[in-house]
């Protein structure tokens, strides 16, 4: 793979900052790697494992004569990063983000952008409940879409620098405008994590069922349910305070649709119920066609997998 960018600064050493050190380093991608977290047990965790080439202990270091930066701390923070290593930043160079919300990004960090310097925003759709610099692997972006956010005025040569940098990551690339994107997050990611989290939480305040019967029971469903619930609560934290809008329309439907079902298990309405689960059965076999999960069993995630 061809070196596209002579040296980019990953500002946050999470899942995602370290699995796209790893996936450069595979590919070839940058000439150097430099990085900087905020804790410093975290920047010595990467010093650790070798995780970049070189790790800082301010971001403005880190920024310094970077062609690309890319913001992985969480939404809330960005704005605040952003005016932290604006004046060291380089005429000419990108700055990125990862974050799973826009409109509110692109709100708090270009006020800190100063000319002559891209702001194009993006966000990998991948991810585990796993979290921190130890977590991070070259293959996590693999056939996983990024969706790039091009502001007003965003450079095109810029923007297709970008996108061979995700390609080379493994990603499917496509762009999307920010408040489609939000809308669209809230449908798959944000409204599902926090029902997640609520339906976890419902079977923590049952009091009839045993802490040891909820996890020597677990069935696929719930066990998915906590599987989702463990993502970093700073983070979803974030997300919901910065996306509230677009959440709040999606689980007004949501509440829409389980008060049909909810009818229909009460007046006994099977048909409803199979016509409705036969409809929603189909977006599984989608997601599966569209090579963006496995029909194995369970989902493919054994005992054994992370």
């Amino acid at each position: 793979m061809t070196q596209i960018y002579d040296r980019v600064a990953l500002i946050g050493l999470g899942l995602i900052a370290s699995s796209m050190f790893w996936a450069i380093k595979r590919a070839g991608l940058a000439g150097e790697v430099t990085g900087y977290a905020r804790s410093e047990a975290t920047r010595e965790t990467a010093r650790r494992i070798g995780l970049c080439d070189r790790v800082c202990d301010t971001a403005q270091e880190a920024v310094e004569d970077a062609d690309l930066v890319v913001l992985c701390v969480p939404v809330g923070a960005m704005g605040a990063v952003a005016g932290d290593i604006a004046p060291v930043l380089k005429p000419g160079a990108t700055v990125s983000d990862v974050g799973s919300v826009k409109r509110h990004v692109i709100k708090a960090v270009s006020q800190h952008i100063p000319d002559g310097v891209h702001f194009i925003p993006a966000h990998p759709l991948a991810g585990t409940e796993h979290s921190g610099p130890e977590a991070g692997f070259a293959e996590l972006f693999d056939n996983r879409w990024c969706l790039l956010v091009p502001v007003e005025g965003s450079d095109i040569g810029a923007i297709a620098q970008l996108r061979a940098f995700w390609e080379g990551m493994g990603s499917n690339v496509d762009e999307m405008d920010a408040d489609h994107h939000d809308l669209v997050l809230a449908v798959t990611s944000h409204a599902p994590h926090l029902i997640a989290y609520t339906m976890v939480g419902v079977a923590d305040d049952l009091r009839r069922v045993t802490d040891t019967e909820v996890i020597k029971y677990s069935a696929a469903g719930f066990r998915d349910f906590t599987r989702i619930a463990a993502s970093d609560p700073t983070m979803w934290r974030d997300v919901f305070l910065t996306n509230k809008d677009a959440t709040l329309e999606i689980l007004g439907r949501f509440t829409e649709e389980l008060f049909a079902l909810q009818r229909a298990i009460r007046t006994g309405d099977g048909e409803q119920l199979f016509d409705y689960f036969t409809r929603t059965r189909a977006i599984r076999r989608g997601i599966i066609d569209a090579g963006q999960d496995t029909d194995a069993p369970d989902f493919g995630r054994g005992k054994t997998s992370t």
